[in-house]
């Protein structure tokens, strides 16, 4: 299973140019599958430009909730895929310590994401959003191409300045859906998973914020 989170957002990427996605054996629908069963863990990363994803079709027609969690769901893909990379080649040892456990907490989040989006929206398109607030902000701040041609503290740095960008657009993203109101206020779980995102990721970007103003 280690590529089916993979084909997960193929899929999803794919809805972004059309309504299906072909692989060998014909077209598949996104929308009709399973998320339930999808083992991110054993995710392979590398193989989206997620600085370069575009908005599904009619994405801010869709529910609120389902915005958040597909933007998202993309979102914490794209800092897993950076945390990946520096596993490899952050030169500091808390540097090091700092990456696994974003792999591990987005992990674990996206993982309760795919499941809810089974759970509550399995018929709907994808409805990754570009334009929900903090999206496109915290995306357009990667560049693999520039981290993958760095390595130790040089790493370290790049690393921590793209991170920050990218957890604010997070940040904002989960302020948006802990704002709204009304029909698009979300369910109980949604609220306390933005919540927690809010939480460390602001306290990850205090972090990393001073390790920069240590490191010059």
């Amino acid at each position: 299973m280690k590529t089916t989170i993979f084909l997960f957002f193929a899929f999803l990427v794919a809805g972004c140019g059309s309504q299906t996605a072909t692989n060998d054996t014909g077209p598949v629908d996104h929308s009709n599958m399973d998320h339930s069963t999808v083992d991110h863990s054993a995710s392979d990363h590398g193989s989206m430009d997620h600085a370069k994803l575009e908005s599904s079709p009619g994405a801010a027609d869709a529910p609120l909730e389902l915005q958040f969690i597909d933007s998202m769901i993309a979102h914490h893909d794209g800092a897993i895929e950076m945390a990946k990379l520096g596993t490899t080649r952050a030169g500091r040892p808390e540097m090091k310590k700092f990456m696994d456990a974003i792999i591990a907490d987005q992990d674990r989040e996206t993982t309760q994401m795919i499941r809810w989006r089974g759970d509550w929206h399995r018929d709907e398109k994808p409805a990754i959003n570009m334009d929900f607030p903090g999206m496109r902000e915290g995306m357009n701040g990667m560049d693999m191409e520039k981290l993958g041609s760095l390595s130790g503290n040089d790493f370290d740095s790049e690393f921590a300045r793209q991170m920050i960008r990218h957890h604010e657009g997070a940040v904002m993203m989960s302020n948006y859906v802990l704002e709204a109101t009304g029909g698009n206020a979300p369910r109980k779980e949604l609220k306390q998973l933005a919540e927690a995102i809010v939480k460390a990721q602001t306290g990850e970007i205090e972090q990393m914020k001073k390790w920069l103003g240590e490191w010059k």
